[in-house]
């Protein structure tokens, strides 16, 4: 039953979430020149250079990513990462009907708008989902050099950079203002969902206590590609274990307990870490 409850918990955060930041785009962010950013962001510029409709575009922008992050990180990140896109985008359309006016300075306007749809993202991730493309892209990208070069590596420059190439087209086909203005979006979303999820670019070292560590080394390999660092370790009431440290993304410490939650009878902890030297 609590197992249930949580699951229920989770999915109604990622619907509040999803329309918190359908709100902010809809509401605030487009009527006062700005942008969102991310995969969303490309969307709202395909919508203004063509005419079509953003919600479609929204749709079709982020489905391609997200078809490789549901194969890369399960399926229960697949289906929640589903869910708040598709709350997302019929947001969008609810909200254009919605008659609402922020009367206020565009600079001050904009930074509200984007605190919300940081806390909406924020509220989306916390729970292990997703709805921007960028955001999957670059765990792709960082599992695939940790593969190639045994490093772990933050999502932080593949974002920036990113996001640097959506406000660079923004300037050059739209405005400086809509770009400008989005640039403050993203700093001020960037900020909120790191102190919401405790810095969800940056790389989370798994330590599990355990007195079988077999299987749940063979499902890390297995699910994550990963390996561990295995040590012994005596509690005072329980008497010897193994200690299990893995370092893993933010999109896969999800996956992550999900495996520990099927070994029962481990204690765990997770850590931010800023950096590793080899």
């Amino acid at each position: 039953m609590n197992k249930k409850f949580d699951d229920i918990m989770e999915y109604l955060i990622i619907i509040v979430g999803a329309l918190l930041a359908s709100f902010s785009v809809i509401c605030i962010l487009i009527p006062n020149d700005a942008i969102d950013y991310g995969t969303a962001g490309i969307a709202i510029i395909i919508s203004k250079l063509t005419g079509f409709n953003l919600s479609l575009c929204v749709l079709f922008t982020f489905l391609p990513f997200w078809i490789m992050g549901a194969r890369m990180l399960g399926r229960t990140f697949g289906f929640k990462s589903l869910l708040g896109a598709a709350v997302y985008t019929v947001g969008l359309e609810v909200f254009k009907v919605i008659p609402f006016e922020l009367n206020t300075e565009h600079f001050l306007a904009v930074a509200f708008g984007g605190a919300i749809l940081g806390l909406g993202l924020a509220l989306i991730l916390r729970v292990g989902g997703c709805i921007d493309g960028s955001e999957i892209l670059a765990n792709i990208i960082v599992d695939y050099l940790a593969e190639k070069t045994g490093k772990n590596h933050s999502l932080t420059y593949i974002l920036l950079a990113f996001n640097a190439c959506v406000y660079i087209v923004a300037f050059l086909v739209i405005n400086q203002n809509a770009a400008l203005l989005s640039l403050l979006v993203y700093v001020v979303a960037t900020s909120v969902i790191t102190n919401v999820t405790d810095h969800f670019d940056a790389i989370k070292q798994v330590t599990i206590i355990t007195k079988d560590p077999d299987n749940i080394i063979r499902e890390i390999k297995e699910e994550l590609n990963k390996t561990c660092t295995l040590m012994n370790s005596y509690g005072m009431i329980a008497g010897e274990n193994k200690t299990l440290i893995c370092y893993v993304s933010y999109f896969e410490l999800q996956k992550m307990k999900e495996i520990i939650s099927r070994n029962k009878g481990s204690f765990s902890t997770v850590t931010t870490v800023d950096e590793i030297l080899r």
